[in-house]
């Protein structure tokens, strides 16, 4: 019987582990990342669609590395572009640069390290 409960508890305890690993919030690096690539697949989608405003095609482009430096001004400025405000796509890519730079800036700014500060490199994504 004692050999039975024990393998019972145990199979509790390791079923529970797994659970809090699941529910563990995430990083704010692995935050900032997800984010950045939502947003960039966003901004390519955007492009590629033919049912959106022309004035679309006059965006800034927006490849996001979060590792460079350049990527706060880039997100800076497009949020600041002042056309396309009447699309609505557009205004929703707008609200989550506007929140990843608020990620980066306010509460990861401890947290991450800029590997470059090349900001070519955010014009030619690779």
């Amino acid at each position: 019987k004692l050999p039975t409960m024990k393998m019972l508890l145990s199979l509790i305890a390791l079923l529970s582990a797994a659970q809090l690993a699941r529910a563990a919030p995430p990083t704010c690096y692995s935050r900032v990342l997800s984010l950045s690539k939502e947003i960039t697949e966003s901004f390519k989608e955007l492009q590629t669609s033919k049912a959106v405003d022309s004035c679309v095609e006059t965006l800034p482009r927006l490849y996001l590395d979060i590792h460079n430096y350049c990527v706060l001004a880039k997100l800076r400025d497009f949020v600041a572009y002042p056309r396309c405000d009447t699309v609505l796509e557009v205004n929703e890519l707008k609200e989550k640069a506007r929140s990843l730079y608020t990620i980066l800036i306010s509460y990861c700014r401890r947290d991450l390290v800029f590997l470059t500060d090349d900001c070519n490199a955010l014009e030619i994504p690779i």
